[in-house]
């Protein structure tokens, strides 16, 4: 894992993977969007320590912009998604 920040939001070290840095690439999501998507996006968990960030950037069309974490020590951003929708848990 290459790229790191601090979390006030969570108050812990959030880990960008190397896959997820190749996502942010290739759907031309910004550093610095994903610290806002982590500091102000909603947080749903999945399947403990399993969740999503999602959050709306108006000035994308290609919403809603989602990163797939893993919530322990540090939060580990496995993926970012462009496009995302939320499924409802049953």
């Amino acid at each position: 894992m290459s790229e790191a920040f601090h979390s006030k939001r969570f108050d812990k070290k959030v880990w960008i993977t190397n896959h997820a840095i190749e996502s942010m690439m290739k759907r031309r999501v910004t550093l610095d969007e994903v610290k806002l998507v982590v500091e102000k996006g909603e947080y749903r968990v999945s399947d403990s320590p399993h969740g999503w960030i999602f959050h709306h950037f108006p000035e994308r069309e290609d919403n809603l912009v989602c990163v797939a974490v893993v919530d322990q020590e540090a939060i580990i951003i496995k993926t970012v998604m462009i496009d995302w929708k939320l499924r409802e848990q049953e």
